[in-house]
């Protein structure tokens, strides 16, 4: 696992990165998700690495497991990433905001 000083890093660094509720993640992933021809159990709505996010999002900091360490490092990196998207065409920064939500980052929130 992760020493101390490292994981209070990742910790802030993942909860400022991850600027949805879990409540805001679970219905965005129930909506993502839902279409005329198959709609899944709300349970299983979403991107795994969605459910990863809010499972975590869920726990205290003392209970995570070294997977949800794993996650919150791809998620970390994952926003940084992605979050100058440069001049692309605002098809392309609707996709991007809709990709970021599904791991619980809403890039239009201050």
């Amino acid at each position: 696992m992760t020493d101390a000083l490292e994981m209070d890093a990742l910790w802030e660094d993942f909860h400022r990165a991850v600027n949805m509720t879990s409540q805001e993640l679970a219905a965005w992933l129930r909506v993502r998700d839902a279409d005329e021809n198959a709609e899944p159990l709300p349970e299983q709505a979403g991107s795994p690495t969605g459910h990863d996010v809010l499972a975590i999002l869920q726990k205290r900091r003392t209970d995570l497991t070294d997977d949800d360490v794993e996650v919150m490092y791809r998620v970390v990196d994952a926003v940084a990433e992605q979050a100058d998207p440069g001049n692309g065409p605002e098809a392309d920064e609707t996709r991007r905001r809709h990709r970021l939500m599904t791991i619980g980052h809403d890039p239009l929130r201050p």
